[in-house]
């Protein structure tokens, strides 16, 4: 969209995509981590956090290169997403401790049942 100022000169309107793209980004940040605090143990937060960020950077990753969109220096594409994603799952990887992921890991062992041969 364009617009003609009185001195005839044509000036491009701000497009609102990058607001959109922010956005989204902070939604697709904020939902994983509500969800990790409601329904994690306190202990086991960190640990299962990153890797939903690390699942989120996957798809993010896929559908960047499934989705040819040309890339511009303004605007934000999916693998600005898929970066994000990546640097705040080692964040939180780094943060947790090593034994929160191993009684994590327990945990899951333990409510599976026991299948006998």
């Amino acid at each position: 969209m364009s617009s003609i100022i009185p001195d005839r000169t044509l000036r491009k309107t701000p497009s609102l995509e990058p607001f959109g793209m922010l956005l989204l980004f902070g939604a697709l940040t904020a939902l994983p981590i509500v969800l990790t605090l409601r329904l994690v143990e306190p202990a086991l937060v960190l640990p299962v956090l990153s890797l939903l960020l690390f699942v989120q950077a996957a798809i993010a990753a896929i559908a960047a290169r499934v989705i040819h969109v040309r890339a511009s220096v303004a605007n934000l594409t999916l693998w600005d997403f898929a970066g994000a994603f990546t640097f705040m799952g080692c964040a939180a990887a780094i943060l947790g401790e090593p034994d929160q992921a191993a009684l994590f890991f327990e945990e899951e062992a333990a409510m599976r049942p026991v299948s006998r041969p």
